[in-house]
């Protein structure tokens, strides 16, 4: 059976909205403003992650925007990208624009539970701020990796909203990545 991980960059209060700056947020753009020997730090570990992922699940917009920025990229990272299957959830979308991707419609859920059925290996979700409300309003979550970066920006979408229930996670891993960057990996389950 597949798992279900989330892999997320977040402000230390838990924002993800707009970090490229590109979506027109007034407090969008922390993400860019890291140092260079972070951000490779980053890369390596997100190069990582993609190496080990059987697939990606991600939103209609998340499609589009990795689609507009690496397709037309080379190398290690963007080859595995560009490769990888993907499934992208959407009821609107006709076609995905990125490469090897499978539009899934109808109930999230449902969806999602069956592609967990069919693949053996991680099913990692970059962005898509509303499939993981989705996904952890439904339960469907098996680990959470965040990447925290040293930034409160006091409003925006924020990773977690409100649950129909608390949700006990058990951190498995925590690490610095460069010199700013926080990377924790929390597992479904009773914290102890």
């Amino acid at each position: 059976m597949g798992k279900i991980v989330v892999s997320q960059n977040v402000s230390l209060d838990g924002v993800v909205r707009d970090p490229t700056g590109e979506e027109g947020f007034n407090r969008g753009g922390w993400f860019t403003q890291i140092a260079d020997s972070d951000r490779a730090e980053w890369a390596k570990l997100e190069l990582a992650e993609a190496l080990e992922a059987e697939a990606l699940l991600m939103g209609r917009r998340t499609d589009e925007w990795f689609a507009e920025r690496w397709l037309s990229r080379s190398g290690e990272w963007a080859d595995r990208l560009n490769s990888i299957p993907k499934y992208v959830v959407s009821s609107t979308l006709p076609a995905p624009r990125w490469s090897n991707s499978t539009v899934l419609t109808g109930d999230v859920p449902d969806a999602v539970s069956k592609l967990r059925l069919e693949l053996a290996g991680e099913i990692v979700v970059y962005a898509s701020a509303q499939l993981v409300h989705a996904l952890l309003e439904h339960d469907l979550i098996d680990e959470l990796r965040l990447t925290v970066y040293p930034v409160v920006l006091g409003a925006g979408e924020r990773l977690f909203i409100e649950t129909p229930d608390r949700m006990p996670l058990r951190l498995v891993r925590a690490r610095t990545v460069g010199d700013s960057l926080v990377y924790l990996t929390y597992e479904r389950g009773s914290a102890k």
